[in-house]
């Protein structure tokens, strides 16, 4: 059996959890998510639990059971306590500010690069003398936050000689030598 799949979900207090069908929906205090589980599989919720069981040992239902849990598993932590990335960008020049959903990046182009983020999602930037700018974003929905964050970083990806771009705080890019000097 599935070891993430047979993992019982724990629901905190003020989070509801319905299941309609192949629609599962959970409500709490820092929004609302649902989610479609594949019809094979079964959700159920027992007291404070969510369990998710798949009906035959085959392949395809062993390969989608820790899927699905893990799924229902991030909407519940999502819609209770939230979910951050932070990001920084390196590079001289480089800046970041925002007004509302609205991200204003200067990264080294001809023209600022704005970007206008989901409702779902809140941003804060900081910007400390002497060191890098940093962008905070902050939503109850993980797999959106993901996606944003990717195409943020796919705006200037870090790059392997100088090491400028924007990256994941904390994250190490492998660096490379560069040219070797001239004789």
């Amino acid at each position: 059996m599935s070891r993430v799949g047979k993992q019982p979900i724990p629901i905190p207090a003020g989070v509801t959890v319905s299941v309609e069908k192949t629609q599962v929906k959970v409500k709490g205090p820092k929004g609302e998510l649902s989610q479609y589980v594949d019809p094979d599989l079964t959700v159920k919720v027992e007291g404070a639990e969510v369990l998710v069981e798949r009906p035959t040992d085959q392949k395809r239902h062993r390969a989608i059971h820790g899927l699905y849990r893990q799924l229902i598993h991030n909407m519940v932590h999502g819609v209770s306590q939230g979910y951050e990335v932070n990001l920084e960008i390196i590079g001289v020049g480089y800046k970041a500010s925002n007004k509302g959903n609205q991200l204003e990046l200067t990264l080294g182009f001809s023209h600022p690069v704005l970007y206008i983020l989901p409702p779902e999602i809140s941003v804060e930037t900081e910007t400390k003398r002497g060191e890098s700018p940093k962008i905070t974003l902050k939503s109850h929905d993980k797999q959106l936050l993901g996606q944003v964050t990717a195409k943020i970083r796919k705006l200037r990806p870090p790059e392997p000689y100088k090491g400028k771009g924007i990256r994941f705080v904390g994250e190490q890019i492998r660096r490379k030598a560069g040219k070797a000097g001239a004789k």
